[in-house]
């Protein structure tokens, strides 16, 4: 090609340019229903398990409070499976941001050190608080379908690694470890700890004070 040369791409739709954007609303406002239906659902199960303070019951219990139909349950679900995976995400999530903001300020280390003792803290069984989807379904998840629990811990991992990483670089780690390994072996012996702590005879601060030994907190 010659200097000064220059190639010209034009982009041709065989659809006039009104036909495209009348699809594109249509498509927009049926995302918008769907989205509503979807959360609907989410809602009235959440709604049953603080009811019941279980996750056991059946799709046509959503499907009633939720005031819809099992056709369109089932086009947004495969199943109660995949129902109670949603909320399990979405309560990870809110975990999650609830451990970040209460770890926002201070020392590097004493952020994580907050993060270990809350985490710990949300996962012990307790039937009054009504955490059904941790206690209950996440240690059937993690035995069935472990894939599908390591994405629903993506974002926990993800504050995790970035604590560890900030404690590593402030020098308050002795550990040489990647932050990323070193956080997934933090919240898995603390979530399962906790979670085979049912009598609650280890508390936070222990919870706490083996972990900083295991990374070698200066």
């Amino acid at each position: 090609m010659g200097q000064g040369t220059e190639a010209t791409v034009s982009v041709r739709s065989d659809e006039p340019a009104w036909k495209q954007r009348a699809v594109e609303r249509s498509t927009k406002a049926a995302k918008i229903r769907a989205e509503r239906r979807v959360q609907r659902f989410l809602d009235a199960a959440q709604a049953i398990i603080a009811e019941k303070g279980t996750t056991d019951f059946t799709v046509q219990e959503v499907v009633d409070r939720a005031r819809g139909s099992l056709r369109s349950f089932y086009q947004h679900f495969d199943g109660k499976h995949e129902l109670l995976l949603a909320l399990f995400e979405d309560a990870l999530l809110g975990a999650t941001e609830q451990i970040r903001a209460a770890a926002a300020a201070g020392e590097p280390v004493d952020r994580l050190k907050i993060a270990v003792q809350l985490l710990f803290e949300l996962s012990v069984p307790d039937p009054s608080a009504q955490r059904p989807l941790f206690t209950d379904f996440a240690p059937q998840l993690l035995l069935s379908h472990p894939d599908e629990v390591k994405a629903a811990h993506a974002p926990l991992l993800a504050l995790f690694t970035e604590l560890i990483t900030e404690a590593q670089a402030a020098g308050q780690l002795g550990s040489t470890t990647s932050p990323r390994r070193i956080a997934a072996l933090t919240m898995q012996t603390v979530m399962f700890t906790a979670q085979s702590n049912s009598e609650q005879a280890i508390t936070a601060d222990e919870m706490w004070d083996f972990c900083a030994h295991g990374i070698g907190v200066a």
